[in-house]
Formats: structure tokens, sequence, C-alpha cells
């Protein structure tokens, strides 16, 4: 059975099928709806409903930031917290005695943000809800994606288990506006990315995105992708260090489209964390996704003096004005170091225009321009990912003397706010070039 939902701007389906505990769900729309979302949000009693994630589930909880954060004795929980990648979004759901509510996402080719963005999944309060976010403004770093057909995805009951990812191209018979059968894919290899990092190679244009994971010899092979002009990306975890043109046809798979890593890999003197997109390897980086900054669980954000050759774990993974400002390095130089190098930062996301300046002994830098990032608060609703910037300083030789060396990074801004929701970035890799 099929129901279609339609309106002047958007078309929403619902399929079931002959003993089949699931509704296959389609949504298609002409223009983003004027709230600046679309969702599906299923909304189910929580008290029939004890399993369920424990980062989002917000019951007994006292609102610490806006209506949305809250603390449960000082562990914070939210609807923000605890989300997957899109490039991992498989089955998630909400169990209670005898019964499972759970969402199949699709493979997310209409949404927005690439493989790593994060989106609503989950929130237990007076409702057990169980989402389906297809456009947001949750650090939205890309355009909606509109005059498109998102999904399918799936809602499926079940009486407890978790289900397995349901077949859905048996819906391309339904005749829904806006799906696509006749598809390409293309194949390549991927070169130069930093030994033991990850790769990942996207595609993206104005109406879909696609990802593909190298095999271990670097090859990789797309989904089935619309035809048109893509953007073909290559990651370095995280981080875009290629981009290269591909046009796909229906009906052929476009072989050959290579790509390596532009990064640049100068030698350094030293360096801490790794150029990965990520702050996940610095202090409380990992918590960021699944907590506020200010959870009890989180080591103290210093301000922290890290002294070069110390654990990246003891190196702060964000920084803000009113928080943890600034951050101090000390490193050594030897007599026939004393020469001119510039100092290398990497951000991967920022709030209220804050970006790094540093001084290096009695050398002040000047003031960057702030990076181009999305207006939202970003670091507090379970994210690190904006756009990743690298912020470069040239410090003349003058700077520098032999032995004992120390370099202060501050965050400057044009703007103003307090605590965690003052200005601020969250770090990828500092370096001092040789």
């Amino acid at each position: 059975m099929l129901v279609t939902l339609a309106t002047a701007t958007l078309t929403h389906y619902l399929a079931t099928r002959r003993d089949d505990n699931t509704i296959y769900m389609a949504t298609n729309i002409v223009t983003e709806p004027t709230v600046g979302e679309l969702r599906w949000i299923t909304r189910l009693q929580s008290a029939l409903f004890s399993g369920v994630p424990v980062n989002s589930d917000i019951r007994n909880g006292t609102a610490i930031e806006s209506t949305d954060i809250f603390s449960v004795g000082g562990e914070t929980r939210s609807k923000y917290f605890g989300k997957q990648q899109a490039k991992d979004l498989t089955v998630r759901g909400v169990t209670g005695n005898g019964v499972g509510v759970f969402m199949a996402y699709g493979n997310r080719e209409s949404s927005s943000g690439g493989a790593f963005f994060r989106d609503i999944q989950n929130q237990t309060g007076s409702d057990a809800e169980v989402y389906n976010y297809m456009n947001s403004g949750h650090n939205q770093t890309e355009p909606f994606r509109t005059g498109v057909l998102h999904g399918p995805y799936a809602l499926i009951f079940t009486t407890g288990t978790t289900p397995a990812v349901p077949d859905m191209t048996w819906m391309s018979e339904l005749g829904l506006v806006g799906w696509v059968s006749s598809r390409g894919s293309v194949t390549g290899q991927v070169a130069g990315v930093t030994g033991g990092l990850p790769a990942l190679v996207g595609f993206h244009n104005a109406t879909a995105q696609y990802w593909a994971t190298p095999d271990g010899s670097g090859n990789f092979v797309s989904p089935a992708m619309k035809p048109g002009s893509y953007t073909q990306t290559l990651f370095q975890g995280e981080l875009e260090v290629a981009t290269r043109t591909v046009t796909v046809s229906a009906g052929t798979s476009l072989t050959g489209q290579n790509i390596t890593s532009a990064w640049p890999n100068p030698a350094t003197i030293w360096k801490i964390g790794d150029w990965d997109g990520t702050p996940l390897e610095f202090k409380n980086g990992a918590n960021l996704t699944v907590m506020h900054p200010s959870d009890t669980r989180n080591t103290s954000w210093g301000p922290v003096t890290f002294t070069v050759g110390g654990a990246a774990s003891t190196f702060p993974a964000a920084q803000w004005v009113a928080v943890n400002n600034p951050t101090t390095i000390r490193f050594n130089l030897a007599a026939n170091q004393l020469a001119a190098h510039t100092v290398r930062i990497g951000i991967t996301a920022a709030t209220a225009g804050g970006r790094p300046s540093i001084t290096v002994n009695s050398f002040s830098s000047a003031g960057p321009a702030a990076s181009n990032q999305p207006s939202s608060r970003s670091l507090t609703i379970g994210t690190y990912r904006g756009n990743n910037t690298l912020f470069t300083f040239h410090v003349p030789a003058s700077a520098f003397v032999a032995g004992s060396n120390t370099l202060v990074i501050h965050v400057i801004s044009g703007s103003t706010g307090t605590g965690f929701l003052s200005p601020g970035y969250s770090y990828d890799a500092i370096e001092l070039d040789n």
C-alpha cells in the first residue's frame, strides 16, 4: 500500500507490504521548509521504552543552555549528543518490554554536509523520539539540496531485537517523484595520504552527495550515482587534501579517476596532533560529540601550558576566550635552528569569529581574518565539524632564542560571549616548520 501526502512544496510517501512490520518512506521537497529543517519524528510513550541512548535521555534533567541541553547530576544530555556520522548511519532506535522501534536512514544522497556530518537521531523526555533528519541548520557546511527525493528510509517495528537494514530497492516500482534509477559509478585509486590516517573519497554537487572508502591498496569504487558533474574530494581522516572534477553518465563505470593528496608536508621541528581534520587526539576531544564541554566528566580545559614532546592528550581540543585562553607551548631550539620559521595552526570549527593569534617570545603576529564557518553554537551541540581552516604565521629569525622558547596562542574575535558560548575554535594540529 502506498500513501501520498502532498503540499505545494513537499510530497511525503509512506509504503507498506504484507507481513512486513516496516513503514517505508521517502520525501520530495521543492523548497526547504520555512522552519529551516526537514525531519521525520516518531514520538512514542517514553515510559514504555527503557532502552534508549543515554546521551540523549534528558529525563530528570535541568536545562543549562538554551532549552535543548540538560544536566543530570553534572552529566550533560541532549538530542545533539551521541550522533553518528552520515557515513556510519545504519539502524538506530529505542526498545522496551517486547518492543523495538528503529530508523533505517537510507543512503543520505540528498542530505547535506557530507560523510562526516552528524545530525539528531534520538531524544527521550516526555516522549521517546526517533528521528530521521534530512536537512538542518546544525553547523551546516553546505547549502540544502532541494528539488530532490530524500530517501528511501524506513521505520521498523520489532519485538526488541535490532533489525538489519531492509531492502528498499523495490520502491523503484512505485513511481515516486524524484526517484532516479539510471545511474553510473566511479572507480580509481588514492595516493599521498599520510600513513596511519584513513582515506575517504567524496563526491558532491548541487543535487547529490556520495562517498567511498578505499581498500588496503588505495582502490575505491563509488556507490551508484546520479548522472552529472561532481567535485571529487580526497579526505585524510576528515581533512580535505585534494579535489578534482568527474562527470558520471548513466549506465557506465568511469574508471581511472585517481586522486592524490596535495596537502603540504614541510619538514617540521615539532608537531602537536595529526593533520586529520579532527581534535580527537587532544584533551577532551573524544567527548565533544557526546557531551557538553561543561560536563563534569571532562578534564579541566585549562588554560594549558604544553611542553613539546608531551602527550597530545594533554593539549586542549578546543579553546575559548572566556574559558581557557591562552594556550602556551614551550619548546627548545638549538643555535643552528635560529632562523625564520613558519607556525601552522589548523582548526576544524569556530564560533563567534574565533581564530588564533600568536606571540613567540617578544614577537607578536598580526591578527588573521576570521574563517568562513556556519553560524552555529558548534562546539556545544555535539560537533567539532565546521570548515577546516589553516592559519599560517611567518615568524622572523629574530624572534627565536637558543634554548627555551615560548609560543602563546590567543583566541581573538570581534565578538563577545560568556563561557563556552564565547568565541572559540577546535584544533586540528599545530606545527613549527623547519
